[in-house]
This record gives structure tokens, sequence and C-alpha cells, in this order.
């Protein structure tokens, strides 16, 4: 995963990407998960995507070593914040109003990068997150990812739909006061939220 990064260059209709590690236990965890790994890319469009998961190198190496592989393809909502200085999922109003009145399910994505004199404390509000989103509604998947153990952080969510979210986000009193810590303690250097349409979600048993 470390290497991969390089051998994607220049890959046609590829915006963004990152390779990505997994944490263990309930998903939010110190202990990496070195049963699972993430790659995350933003496309032009889904045609490319499909050429490159199905021919390049990297991805057919992966498949041959892999036991299963979950896709998820999503289509963005809305973002704020930024992902190695830049916020890659630009929002398409289009797309919005497609999926409007929909009942596809919600996924949101967040990340950071922790202040190197916060991870102390950071680190020790973790286990109360992970219980607060065990606890939610409507959450039907959950994993702590991310680029560097540690210190830059992500996690990825699948919602029954964005009622479930907002409910959890601006309801709930166990992340109301995680969302206040934050901001008190001020863990992210840098920071970014985002919302997604689930438009598929496939399983592909590779054994």
């Amino acid at each position: 995963m470390g290497i991969a990064a390089s051998k994607l260059k220049n890959v046609e209709g590829l915006q963004f990407y990152k390779f990505l590690g997994t944490g263990g236990g309930n998903g939010f965890s110190l202990t990496p998960d070195f049963s699972t790994y993430a790659f995350l890319g933003v496309w032009d469009n889904i045609s490319q995507y499909n050429s490159c998961l199905n021919e390049h190198p990297v991805f057919l190496e992966y498949i041959q070593k892999a036991s299963s592989q979950r896709e998820l393809v999503l289509s963005p909502v809305n973002s704020h914040g930024k992902w190695s200085g830049t916020n890659p999922f630009k929002t398409q109003e289009a797309s919005k109003a497609n999926f409007k009145d929909s009942n596809l399910k919600a996924v949101v994505i967040t990340r950071a990068t922790l202040r190197w004199n916060r991870l102390l404390s950071f680190w020790k509000a973790v286990p109360e997150a992970s219980r607060a989103i065990m606890n939610a509604q409507g959450v039907s998947y959950f994993k702590g990812i991310g680029e560097l153990p540690f210190i830059q952080q992500a996690t990825v969510s699948i919602w029954e739909s964005f009622d479930a979210v907002n409910t959890f986000a601006y309801k709930g009193k166990e992340h109301a006061v995680i969302v206040k810590k934050t901001r008190q303690k001020k863990w992210y250097k840098e920071d970014l939220f985002s919302r997604f349409f689930l438009i598929s979600d496939t399983t592909i048993n590779l054994n």
C-alpha cells in the first residue's frame, strides 16, 4: 500500500486518490486491521474507474491476493474542509437534483490530520466516539481508515438515510460532546467532512 500510490500517477480520469489502512476492533482503534485495506478515488466518470480497477496492474495484483472486495460507488452531496490541501469531492448540483427524492442510502466520510501535541488527548477520546456511533440509529456500517497510523485518520460510515445522519450529528448528546471537545482542544491541523449518496454497494468473493 505504501508504494502503490506512485504507480497510479497519470491514470486517465483519476483526479484524486488515497491508499488507506483500516482500524481494528470496532473500527476506530489504535490497533490496525491487517486483513482490510481501502482505496479511495475520485474519477471523471464511472467508465474510467471500471477500466482502471479491472485492468491496472496494481489492482489486478490486489485481486489475486484478496479473499473479497467491496466496492462503494458514491455521488457527492456536500463537502467542506480539505484533504491534502484540497477538497476533492466537488458537489454537482445536477447530481444532487437527480437523487433528491430517491431512497438511496447515505455515506459519510470524515478525515483529519492531527496536531502532534494533541495526539494523546485525541486518542483518549476515541472509545467515546466508537460508543457514540455504535449506539446510533440508522447506521449499518462504519470503519476507521487512514493514511498514516495515529496521525492521519478518517472514517467511512453507511446510513439508512440523511435523516439518520442528521439525528446523530445534531441531536445525539454523545456526538455533541465529541464535537465540543474537537473545537475546544483543537485536535486537527486539517480536516474534511463529506456526505454522499450510495449509488451501489457490491461485494465480490474472490476465493
